[in-house]
């Protein structure tokens, strides 16, 4: 689970994460002489992001497709708030389960699912709203992967890259705004 606590990763930290989904099996002196760092840099940056559980596992790069389990839907859980620790224990030893995030609005949490077909998905929202604690639930399917999950674009522009600016986040007086999304330069949320 990520550190929400641990402080903000600087550019370099987000050269070398780049430089990693570039080159996942680089060695720490190959990343130091692409990024001009020392190699002792480049360790100590890459054991105290491992420390601060500000780097996700590997298995986060495995596609659920790869396992057999292509259809991803998205559940939508009321939950009983005087259960709610119970019914999360539960929810999170179904290995279907990817993640589950507390929502505000129309719902409890908002679960992303993997499933090998529709009658695997139904067996398992039938399952879910048997555990204690659920007591609504409402299914979407996604029909199509149009954005992949990335951080990319985040990281070059903290790190100073194509994504533009740099150095860090943007305050919210600063937009450049949906010129992107019309075709224009500037990203959404600049």
């Amino acid at each position: 689970m990520p550190n929400h606590d641990a402080p903000l990763l600087d550019g370099t930290d987000a050269r070398i994460i780049l430089a990693l989904d570039a080159e996942p099996e680089a060695t720490t002196l190959s990343l130091s002489r692409a990024l001009g760092v020392a190699r002792n840099t480049v360790h100590a940056r890459l054991r105290r992001l491992a420390e601060r559980k500000q780097l996700g596992s590997p298995s986060q790069r495995v596609s659920p497709t790869s396992l057999g389990y292509p259809l991803t839907a998205f559940l939508r859980l009321s939950i009983t708030q005087s259960t709610s620790d119970e019914t999360v224990r539960a929810l999170a030893r179904i290995p279907e389960i990817l993640e589950a995030l507390a929502i505000t609005g129309e719902g409890d949490l908002q679960v992303r699912i993997a499933a090998r077909d529709p009658a695997h998905l139904y067996r398992l929202t039938t399952g879910i709203l048997e555990i204690e604690g659920v007591t609504r639930s409402s299914t979407t399917l996604a029909m199509a992967e149009i954005i992949p999950n990335r951080m990319g674009p985040l990281l070059e522009r903290h790190a100073g890259g194509s994504g533009g600016g740099g150095g860090g986040p943007r305050g919210a007086d600063e937009p450049r705004g949906v010129a992107q999304a019309r075709g224009g330069q500037a990203t959404v949320g600049d």
